[in-house]
C-alpha cells in the first residue's frame, strides 16, 4: 500500500482540486508533501529501527500510515490533506526498509532470492497499477477512497504483524545494550538529512513545473540540497553512532548495488511516467486504458520474479543484472521505433521485454546488497537501498519530463519550417486533408480547417519524436548499466 500511494493519487489530482476548490498547481502539493516526508524518513529508518526495535518501529509506522490515511480521506480542505499526506509519508517511510530487513533475517542467503522475489512483485507492480486503480476508484466511487482503502488493510497488517513477526533475540539484546550505554541522538545529522533530501525532493518534483533554474525557489532548493548532502556525508563518516551509516559505501558490492538500484528507479519510474503520457497524448488512449496497458506484463513479471529468485543462488549476480538491464534496453529500443501508426502488438512486445527484465534487477540487487554484511547492519542497508530506488525514481521522472519538454519544442520548431507554400509536401498535405474533409459548406473557412488539422498533425508528430528521444536516452543509460553490472564481485560460493 505504501508503494501504491506514491502514484495512486496522480490521476485524481483534478478531482481533488475541484472538490477542495483549489487550482491544479496547488493540488500537486498533495503529491510533493508525501514524497518529501517519505524521502526524509527512509534514510533514518534504519537508525530508528535500531533504537526502537524493528517490530515495534514497523508497527508504529503501519499505525501512523493507517491513521493518516483516514485523515486524508476525510480531509475537508487542502491544508488538512497536505498535513495528513506529510504524516502518511512519515509512516510510509519506515515500512519498506523494515520489511526487507525482516526477510533478510528470516531467510538464509541461499533462500533470500526467492523471498525477495515474492516481495519484489509488489514493489515492481504497485507503482505501475497505482494510476489505474486510482483512476477507477475516482471515476466510480470518490477520490476520498484512494486513501480510505488503506485503513482496513492497515488494521489487518497490524494484527498479522503482532501475531506472526518475531524480533530476533540477537538484535533485541544489541538494542538494549546500546540503550544502556545512553541514547545519543544525532540531531545535526537528522537536520542535514531533512534539509538535504527534503529540498532535493522538492527540487526534483517541482523543477520542471517551475522552470528549473529560471526559478529562484528551485535554485534555492537545489543549493540547500547540495550543501546539506555534502555536509551529511562528512558528518556521518565521523560519527561513532551515525543516523545514516555512510560506511556501508566502503563495502564495494553494496556501493555498486546502490548505484544499480538508482538506475532501476530511473527506468521503472521514468518509463512508468512517460509511457502512459505518450499513449494519451499521441495515441488517444483514455487514462484508464493507458494504465491498463502498463499492467500487461504483470503475470510475466510474476513468473520472471520466481525464476530470478531461484537463479539468484545458482548464477552469478553480474550475469543476472546484465540480462535485466539488457531487457530494459530492448524494451526502450522497441519504443524508440514507434510512430503515430504503431499497432497495439508493438506496445505489448516492448512492455513484455521490460516485464521480463525488471525482476532480475530487483531480486539480484537486494540479494547481493546484503552479502557480507552483519545482521545488525541490515536495517541501515535496507534504508539506503530504498533511498537509492526513490532517488533514482525522482531523477528518472524529472529528467524524462525535462528532456521531453525541450525536445518537443525543438522538433516543433523544425517541423514548422516545412509549413511553407513553396514546399510541395506542404501543398500535398493540405490537398489530402481537403480531400478527406471535403467541402464543409456548413460554416468555417475550409483553408482554416485544413491548416488547423495540419497543425494538429504536426504537433502530434513533434510529440512522438520527443518521446522517441526520451526512449533512446533511457536505452543508452540501460546499455551503460549492462557494462556496469560486471563491476559486481561474485559472492562467496561463486554467486
Amino acid at each position: 500500500m505504501e508503494v501504491l500511494d506514491t502514484s495512486i493519487a496522480n490521476v485524481s489530482l483534478p478531482h481533488i482540486a475541484g472538490s477542495l476548490a483549489v487550482s491544479n498547481d496547488e493540488a500537486t502539493w498533495v503529491l510533493t508533501s508525501y514524497l518529501v516526508s517519505n524521502a526524509i524518513v527512509v534514510p533514518i529508518s534504519g537508525w530508528l529501527s535500531d533504537v526502537m526495535g524493528r517490530k515495534r518501529f514497523y508497527m508504529m509506522s503501519v499505525a501512523l500510515f493507517t491513521i493518516s490515511s483516514l485523515f486524508c480521506g476525510l480531509a475537508p480542505s487542502l491544508g488538512i490533506l497536505v498535513v495528513s499526506r506529510i504524516v502518511q509519508g512519515i509512516g510510509g517511510g519506515g515500512l519498506a526498509s523494515s520489511e526487507q530487513s525482516f526477510l533478510a533475517d528470516t531467510f538464509p542467503p541461499s533462500q533470500r532470492g526467492t523471498a525477495f522475489a515474492a516481495y519484489g512483485v509488489v514493489v515492481v507492480v504497485a507503482p505501475v497499477i497505482g494510476p489505474s486503480i486510482g483512476g477507477w476508484i475516482t471515476d466510480n466511487i470518490s477520490w476520498h477512497w484512494i486513501f480510505l482503502i488503506n485503513v482496513p488493510v492497515g488494521i489487518i497488517s497490524l494484527i498479522l504483524v503482532q501475531l506472526l513477526v518475531v524480533e530476533p533475540d540477537a538484535l533485541e539484546k544489541e538494542r538494549r545494550k546500546r540503550l544502556r550505554k545512553g541514547l545519543k541522538v544525532d540531531g545535526f545529522g537528522f537536520a542535514l538529512v531533512a534539509l538535504g533530501l527534503g529540498c532535493l525532493e522538492v527540487f526534483m518534483d517541482r523543477g520542471q513545473r517551475d522552470d528549473w533554474f529560471g526559478s529562484s525557489f528551485i535554485c534555492t532548493m537545489g543549493l540547500i540540497a547540495a550543501v546539506s548532502l555534502v555536509l551529511l556525508v562528512v558528518w556521518e563518516l565521523n560519527r561513532k553512532d551515525p543516523i545514516v551509516d555512510m560506511r556501508l559505501f566502503g563495502v564495494f558490492n553494496f556501493a555498486t548495488c546502490f548505484m544499480m538500484m538508482m538506475l532501476v528507479g530511473v527506468i521503472i519510474y521514468g518509463s512508468t511516467q512517460v509511457i502512459p503520457q505518450m499513449l494519451q497524448e499521441v495515441f488517444g488512449y483514455t487514462a484508464t486504458d493507458a494504465g491498463l496497458t502498463l499492467t500487461m506484463g504483470g503475470m510475466l513479471s510474476l513468473v520472471a520474479m520466481m525464476m530470478a529468485g531461484v537463479l539468484s543462488s545458482k548464477v552469478q549476480g553480474r550475469w543476472l543484472l546484465a540480462f535485466g538491464f539488457l531487457m530494459q534496453s530492448v524494451g526502450m529500443w522497441i519504443y524508440s521505433h514507434f510512430n503515430v501508426n504503431t499497432a497495439f502488438n508493438q506496445f505489448a512486445l516492448a512492455r513484455l521485454a521490460q516485464a521480463v527484465g525488471i525482476p532480475f534487477l530487483f531480486v539480484t540487487i537486494l540479494t547481493q546488497s546484503y552479502a557480507g554484511l552483519k545482521p545488525e547492519r541490515y536495517n541501515h542497508a535496507s534504508a539506503l537501498m530504498n533511498v537509492a530506488r526513490n532517488l533514482g525514481g525522482s531523477i528518472g521522472i524529472s529528467a524524462s519530463q525535462a528532456l521531453l519538454a525541450q525536445r518537443e519544442q525543438f522538433h516543433q520548431a523544425r517541423l514548422v519550417e516545412g509549413l511553407n507554400p513553396l514546399n510541395p509536401n506542404y501543398v500535398e498535405g493540405l490537398q489530402q486533408i481537403g480531400a478527406t474533409l471535403g467541402n464543409p459548406g456548413t460554416g468555417g473557412d475550409p483553408s482554416q480547417t485544413q491548416l488547423a488539422t495540419l497543425y494538429q498533425q504536426m504537433s502530434t508528430q513533434a510529440a512522438m519524436l520527443s518521446y522517441i528521444d526520451v526512449f533512446r536516452a533511457l536505452m543508452m543509460f540501460m546499455l551503460v548499466a549492462v557494462a556496469m553490472a560486471f563491476l559486481l564481485k561474485p559472492m562467496k560460493g561463486g554467486h
